[in-house]
């Protein structure tokens, strides 16, 4: 697996020009037979909330190992727009049966698809992982690289219409992101520090999105279980830290829905729902 690390240090430090207009050519990196540490995944389910017995993965801890597929992509030279110019917009993860820490995983990430909206250019990237050639887990991550539009017109997301009815409540450290990077891996300096992430135009030190969507999910696993499961997330606003949040889950027909909000319920940080397969 390559090394996050260095992987970021060609991420923030090589200079690149900006988007050239031209669409992103369709990219695939794949590594065989990832072993996991069984260490690191019970740092990672603390953090994210989980409970770790030894043996089965959270739920979305192949992503963080996926991601450095994503900054492996992201370092290739048709990449011409830098990290910090990226949003992640949405992301898909799809388990289809129960993952153990002791199974080797062969893992793939491709760069699918990218079209131009009016926030910019948008793009998908796909990862796989496979046991012994069965499809067990995949993902699908949105991307936004920002280009500025003079047609371009910025509404503020609206929360879902969800009975907002004794919300619990999580109260976020300042050095979350940096207990999350360790974890993860994931040392992205906007999470880290706020003196860092002053140097990249944020006031404060912004909380990781997909550590926003482990946290959710491991407070529904007593809904969830072992069942082979979709889960869909929209990352809405930034979380900045230390804050507050609320979140709320409640029952759709066959599907949970379920949203992170401010303190006060009225700002939306994530809206998600699962779909039991």
């Amino acid at each position: 697996m390559p090394s996050l690390l260095s992987l970021y240090r060609k991420i923030f430090f090589d200079r690149k020009p900006g988007w050239d207009e031209e669409a992103l050519p369709q990219i695939q990196v794949r590594t065989t037979n990832v072993e996991l540490s069984a260490k690191n995944v019970s740092d990672y389910a603390a953090v994210c909330g989980f409970e770790f017995n030894g043996t089965r993965l959270p739920l979305t801890y192949l992503y963080v190992m996926a991601f450095r597929l994503h900054a492996f992509i992201f370092t290739h030279k048709a990449i011409t727009f830098p990290l910090l110019g990226m949003i992640h917009l949405k992301n898909s993860i799809t388990q289809h049966r129960q993952l153990n820490v002791d199974e080797k995983f062969d893992l793939e990430c491709a760069l699918v698809s990218s079209q131009l909206t009016d926030a910019g250019l948008e793009f998908e990237l796909v990862s796989r992982a496979r046991v012994d050639g069965e499809l067990v887990w995949e993902s699908l991550s949105t991307y936004l690289y920002r280009v500025e539009s003079a047609t371009r017109r910025v509404r503020p997301p609206k929360a879902n219409a969800m009975a907002w009815e004794a919300p619990q409540s999580w109260s976020l450290a300042d050095d979350l992101g940096r207990k999350y990077a360790k974890a993860s891996g994931d040392y992205n300096l906007i999470h880290l520090h706020p003196m860092l992430s002053k140097r990249f135009g944020f006031d404060r030190v912004l909380a990781h999105g997909m550590w926003s969507k482990a946290r959710c999910i491991a407070e529904m696993m007593p809904q969830i279980g072992e069942r082979a499961c979709r889960v869909d997330v929209a990352f809405k606003l930034p979380l900045f830290m230390p804050s507050d949040v609320s979140f709320v889950a409640e029952n759709n027909e066959d599907a949970l829905v379920f949203e992170l909000r401010d303190a006060r319920g009225r700002r939306p940080h994530l809206s998600g729902s699962i779909s039991f397969l």
